[in-house]
């Protein structure tokens, strides 16, 4: 049952039939709850695909981005986790719905006004993870004693290990020690910094990750087919299995079929492995905008143009346009019959 406060304007606090009311940063909320019996559009679809790819990286980060997040949102009725999940659904979320998943390079876990790491990296030596970035030419720089804050995402378990005061700007180096049982795991890192008075805080920036190449096995023996096929790309094709999705193959394609004229037979022989001999579903194909050799030889396959990336990749000193095509194994199954 509900109960008002300060009088019937006053906001009330509790749940009333579907409404429920509270008070957020000393603003009354008053909000509908339980289930629609509307079915959902595929606008509203594809949102709650994003919200579920980006929760799967903040809620066990929950710890790093309250301290990240803290200054961005003082003085609003805003907090912090929900600032963060704007952010990465607005700027870290990629691909197209049913197909969307997260580009762990732009996902933030603080946001500030520091400088943030200059070229970090990370190593790996069992259950020890070395960041390191550069320092400041300056001596006398007012960012050197910044404390570190580092966080460790391991995406196949979904959780998170982070270290929130760390080593000193001006040192170059810090060390988060991981359990055991996570020496194996993928790792996806980040860094930032803080103050040592707690008054402001960097962009957190992604340091590298450890273990992304470690494919997961299809099967008991389709996983050495998929090696196989992989180690028989040229520099101007990159394939490889999707990092959340091994059932999703991704290809790109940096030459046209006049610069490699096997292009055709490599992407006939490349479907046939997938979708004959291992439990991909999916082959997703990124081309260059201008290709239009290539999108010409994909449309003839039966590849399905689903997206226009607008300066995509940065090539050659210069910003390219993609389009991204795919091809799902019943498409595949239904042209070959």
């Amino acid at each position: 049952m509900g109960n008002l406060r300060n009088g019937l304007f006053g906001g009330f606090h509790g749940r009333i039939g579907n409404l429920v009311g509270y008070t957020l940063k000393g603003k009354h909320v008053i909000r509908t709850i339980g289930k629609s019996s509307k079915p959902l559009t595929p606008a509203r679809k594809a949102n709650c695909e994003k919200m579920k790819v980006v929760n799967e990286i903040l809620k066990p980060s929950i710890h790093a981005i309250r301290a990240g997040f803290r200054l961005a949102v003082t003085g609003t009725d805003r907090n912090e986790y929900n600032e963060a999940v704007s952010y990465n659904k607005k700027n870290a979320v990629q691909g197209i719905y049913p197909d969307i998943s997260l580009d762990y390079t732009k996902v933030l876990m603080s946001m500030g006004t520091l400088p943030v790491a200059i070229n970090p990296g990370i190593s790996q030596n069992q259950e020890k993870i070395t960041f390191t970035w550069e320092i400041s030419a300056s001596p006398a720089s007012e960012y050197h004693t910044d404390r570190t804050m580092l966080v460790i995402y391991f995406p196949d378990i979904k959780e998170t290990c982070c270290q929130l005061v760390g080593a000193k700007r001006v040192e170059g180096k810090d060390l988060i020690v991981i359990s055991q049982e996570h020496v194996n795991q993928r790792m996806e890192a980040y860094i930032s910094f803080a103050k040592d008075n707690g008054k402001a805080v960097s962009n957190s920036i992604h340091a590298g990750s450890l273990n992304r190449d470690r494919k997961t096995e299809i099967t008991d023996h389709s996983h050495l087919e998929m090696d196989q096929l992989i180690q028989k790309v040229s520099g101007d094709l990159e394939l490889k299995l999707n990092q959340d999705d091994a059932r999703i193959a991704e290809l790109r394609i940096n030459s046209s079929p006049d610069e490699q004229p096997d292009l055709e037979e490599f992407l006939s022989s490349t479907l046939s492995v997938l979708f004959e001999k291992t439990k991909v579903n999916r082959l997703v194909v990124n081309t260059n905008a201008n290709n239009l050799e290539t999108i010409s030889l994909l449309k003839l396959m039966g590849f399905r143009k689903e997206g226009h990336f607008i300066e995509n990749r940065f090539v050659n000193g210069k910003w390219i346009n993609e389009y991204q095509f795919a091809l799902l194994k019943s498409e595949w199954d239904l042209l070959n019959d």
